[in-house]
């Protein structure tokens, strides 16, 4: 039997100049967590400290066949994946 655990959310403040500045740095942050088993990176998403009701996908928001999220960043062309395109 599997038991299932809750999900929780981790709220972590950083600076940065704009909103694309934290999306970038939220993004090297989720690849990290990432390597934690426990740690859903696909779902990551960047708020601003006075509006933290509106947040901004730092990841594409579809499901992979194993249940996983795409890696590639919101709004993204192309098929997803989970790994990382290089240009």
């Amino acid at each position: 039997m599997v038991v299932e655990r809750e999900r929780y959310v981790v709220h972590l403040p950083v600076r940065a100049a704009d909103l694309a500045g934290a999306v970038r740095l939220a993004r090297v942050l989720a690849r990290w967590a990432g390597v934690l088993s426990p740690a859903d990176p696909g779902e990551t998403t960047v708020s601003a400290e006075d509006e933290q009701a509106i947040r901004h996908r730092v990841f594409c928001d579809l499901r992979m066949p194993a249940g996983r999220r795409c890696l590639l960043r919101a709004d993204h062309d192309g098929p997803c994946s989970r790994r990382l395109t290089r240009h």
